[in-house]
């Protein structure tokens, strides 16, 4: 069990190692009696009765209310206590960042968004302290309260320079000392990582792939990515660029040299959402390129909307077909049980382009993974950001051997 300390098979890990199930199963079930903690863990009734008794006086459960409606005496339920443990997720991109502060059960308690176009790179340091400050504000806490925060971000922190790579379009992040100065500004230990990996670790926890040890996520809002969980982990790469497929040559588009400086690559050009508007014109549909998001979004929407054949058949013919092209490279390489589609271009499309994809790729692909759309609607990056914060801030709270 992550965290516990001491000889295997002392009374002290072994009563560890029973606290840790309790409160997993409190966090799975929500309020439990003691009698079914019992059965649950295989405890017997004094030892679940101990058990609690220990969580409930280190500040980790708290009784509330009653068993009603079954027959016989009603029992006390108990519940993790929320208030055990908070964890901070930041989510962001070009044009804002979006805090959140979440306590030990999952629940969001505190959010803001503080927008930051027009700012100077200069002050990332104090954006981030302001944004976490927000959220921990509207949360009713004082920073200290707050155990862990997790940034995502677009692009990845190479390891080696403590640069941010792939993500040229994010001003003022691709100081080498950034991470030190947030280190120095922040008042509780932070991570950094991925913004699309962040939506994996969210649809694995809470959402579309949850149970699945395999899977890759592909990604397409403003620009295209992917995520790739093999073995229940994910998988970043030397760099950390893995899964930065937008840079991906493909068929169907010239090659696109020096991808880092364009900031862009083949599958980007083909299925990005620049393309859409693109494929709608050449479908006989009139329609302006910008704002790329909201004017793609739209399409693809109205789109799945319209029955029968025409120009917007076409467009989900032809946008599916370019999609089903890149991830039919990812297949060959990976063979992932299951591909999850999300980012607010693709989910546009909904059931009638998810249909078509998976069609596609039936024809491109020599294995045959299922394709899925996003369980996570609302605010997917942050989420994961929360949920990464979160399964570390547990390892620490539900840690009841030391």
């Amino acid at each position: 069990m992550a965290g516990i300390q001491g000889t295997p098979g002392t009374p002290r890990v072994l009563r560890a190692m029973n606290d840790r199930a309790a409160l997993d199963l409190l966090l799975e079930h929500g309020p439990l009696s003691r009698t079914r903690i019992g059965k649950l863990t295989g405890l017997s009734k004094p030892t679940a009765s101990q058990l609690l008794a220990r969580l409930e006086a280190a500040g980790l459960v708290v009784a509330t209310g009653t068993t009603a409606g079954r027959p016989g005496p009603s029992a006390q339920l108990y519940a993790l206590n929320p208030r055990a443990g908070h964890a901070a997720g930041l989510d962001v991109n070009q044009h804002r960042i979006r805090a959140a502060v979440a306590d030990i059960t999952g629940a969001v308690t505190g959010e803001y968004e503080l927008r930051t176009e027009g700012r100077t790179g200069a002050g990332v340091v104090r954006q981030v302290t302001e944004a976490l400050e927000g959220a921990v504000a509207a949360a009713g806490l004082a920073p200290g309260d707050v155990r862990r925060l997790v940034i995502g971000t677009p692009g990845a922190f190479d390891p080696a320079t403590g640069r941010l790579r792939y993500a040229s379009h994010l001003p003022g992040w691709h100081s080498p000392t950034l991470l030190e100065e947030l280190a120095a500004a922040l008042p509780m230990p932070f991570e950094y990582e991925n913004d699309v990996n962040l939506v994996a670790v969210a649809e694995r926890a809470v959402g579309a792939a949850r149970g699945h040890e395999d899977f890759v996520l592909l990604w397409n809002e403003e620009g295209l990515g992917a995520a790739l969980v093999l073995g229940g982990r994910l998988h970043r790469g030397f760099t950390g660029g893995a899964g930065e497929v937008g840079f991906l040559p493909v068929p169907g588009t010239p090659l696109v040299r020096q991808v880092a400086k364009a900031n862009s690559g083949g599958f980007q050009e083909l299925a990005g959402v620049q393309s859409v508007p693109r494929i709608a014109r050449a479908a006989g549909l009139d329609t302006p390129d910008h704002p790329y998001v909201e004017v793609a979004c739209g399409l693809l929407a109205r789109a799945a909307a319209s029955p029968g054949e025409g120009p917007h058949a076409e467009l989900l013919d032809r946008y599916a077909e370019r999609v089903a092209t890149g991830l039919a490279s990812l297949v060959a390489v990976l063979d992932p049980a299951l591909v999850v589609l999300s980012g607010d271009v693709l989910v546009a499309g909904g059931e009638p382009l998810r249909a078509r994809v998976q069609a596609e790729l039936a024809d491109l692909a020599a294995s045959r993974p299922r394709l899925v759309l996003t369980a996570v609607p609302r605010e997917p990056v942050l989420r994961g950001a929360l949920e990464s914060a979160l399964a570390t801030t547990r390892d620490e709270v539900f840690d009841t051997s030391r």
